[in-house]
């Protein structure tokens, strides 16, 4: 293959990629009603318990801004609360509601279930080359610092 042949096919690639990621986002809001960065930082904070936003947004790679914007919906639907902490009073911490608890585990994966099946039966080391491939492109396409959460963001429309 010539080299100017290589960006139709890369750019197709990038575009099924960033397709078959916006389906499973429509996919996510159907069936749970919120969007894939609600659930990371839903399983964020089952994760990590009493958790700060700058802890949560250093889990889940997105700025501060976005977490704070995302536990505000979250907590407007009684899925989390924000609470004081104890040992001082400044500072705020999410927690995981009942209700948070139970809508997170009947969620669907954040990926399609065939790709994480394919992707956990490769060997290790074909893992780490896929993740330093993706971690590169981004690098190239000046994408690293760039908050993921306008694309996977989107809002459940209303019909």
């Amino acid at each position: 293959m010539l080299e100017a042949q290589y960006w139709p096919e890369v750019l197709i690639s990038l575009r099924r990629i960033i397709r078959a990621t916006d389906l499973q986002s429509k996919r996510m809001s159907k069936e749970c009603g919120l969007t894939i960065p609600q659930v990371m930082v839903l399983r964020a904070i089952h994760t990590l318990g009493d958790v700060t936003v700058k802890r949560i947004s250093d889990d889940v790679f997105l700025s501060q801004a976005t977490v704070t914007t995302i536990l505000n919906r979250l907590e407007d639907r009684k899925l989390v609360a924000r609470i004081r902490a104890q040992s001082d009073k400044r500072i705020v911490n999410a927690r995981l509601t009942e209700a948070g608890a139970e809508l997170l585990h009947k969620a669907p994966p954040l990926l399609h279930e065939k790709f994480i099946e394919r992707f956990e039966g490769l060997d290790t080391w074909e893992k780490t080359q896929i993740l330093s491939s993706l971690q590169r492109v981004a690098t190239m396409m000046d994408a690293e610092s760039i908050d993921a959460a306008p694309l996977l963001d989107i809002a459940p429309q209303a019909f």
